[in-house]
């Protein structure tokens, strides 16, 4: 891509992504993500109905008065984004690719994370570690992200989600809160959820967060006659006849079982999930997720 065209749109993904960041998430995203814990902030004078076991017996001794520590959340955190870009992210048939939603996702999780002072980092996984970006904060550093979505070629075409975990748990030993957002599509000849072992491990160490992307298309085939089906990351190619009712009925039957199996590994390991598709706006899911976190 042209060195123009692609800060035109890294400049349009800040505007949209920023501005909802401003105006929507600042508050969830606040709420849904706590800090590491409480830090000490200072000491006070004791109050009626103060807990005696905060007092600061030191200072009181020293003072001969009451006094008690006063703690704060601890805010600031690390935020890693876990992004998949196979060779599935170039697929829409609605208003946007999937690799364009993953941008606008990703660039606003970003900016909510720095306006509460959180360092933002990223991992790129096909079936290797692409890239990884390590954690940082400010405007210039997520400026460099979004370039990085936006333009970045994948060197191989499948999808290893285990291996992405695997290298993320090695990498980074803080704890961190971890957006993991793939469509969830992997190769064929692995096991079903071969991944599930590692995602347990990484929700344990760390907050992990999975952000399903969709596309209406890959739930339900329109009647359009005989049409030939790629598959990206394969490479395998089917005829398919979309004017059977049978086919149609078969496809959406299992797409659905694979998702609520899907749904039912993160619901059985404890991880808060959320589907965003091509076709709607990924602000209500979002808040939606962000609102439940908080209760």
């Amino acid at each position: 891509m042209e060195t123009v065209e692609l800060l035109k749109k890294v400049r349009k993904v800040e505007i949209k992504s920023r501005g909802l960041s401003n105006q929507i998430f600042a508050g969830e995203y606040h709420s849904a993500f706590k800090g590491r814990g409480m830090a000490f902030s200072e000491v006070r004078e004791y109050q009626a109905g103060d807990d005696i076991r905060a007092i600061d017996w030191n200072v009181t001794a020293r003072f001969n008065h009451p006094y008690v520590k006063v703690f704060e959340e601890e805010r600031e955190m690390t935020v890693m984004l876990i992004v998949d870009v196979s060779a599935s992210r170039e697929f829409g048939t609605q208003k946007q690719l999937k690799q364009d939603l993953v941008t606008e996702l990703c660039a606003t999780l970003a900016f909510s994370a720095i306006q509460n002072n959180d360092k933002i980092g990223i991992v790129f996984f096909s079936d290797k570690i692409e890239r990884f970006i390590p954690p940082k904060k400010g405007r210039g550093h997520i400026l460099r992200i979004i370039r990085e979505l936006i333009d970045f070629k994948a060197e191989s075409k499948t999808t290893n989600i285990k291996l992405a975990l695997q290298y993320f748990t090695t990498i980074i030993k803080k704890r961190s809160t971890v957006f993991l957002i793939s469509d969830f599509i992997e190769n064929k000849t692995m096991s079903p959820f071969s991944f599930e072992d590692t995602l347990k491990i990484t929700n344990r160490k760390h907050d992990l967060v999975a952000l399903k992307i969709i596309d209406k298309r890959e739930l339900d085939i329109p009647s359009i006659g005989l049409v030939n089906f790629i598959d990206a990351e394969s490479g395998v190619v089917k005829w398919i006849d979309t004017s059977d009712s049978e086919v149609r009925k078969n496809y959406h039957l299992e797409a659905t079982i694979k998702a609520q199996q899907l749904a039912n590994v993160f619901i059985k390991n404890g991880i808060d999930f959320t589907t965003i598709n091509t076709d709607e706006p990924y602000t209500k899911p979002l808040i939606n997720l962000f609102k439940k976190r908080e209760r």
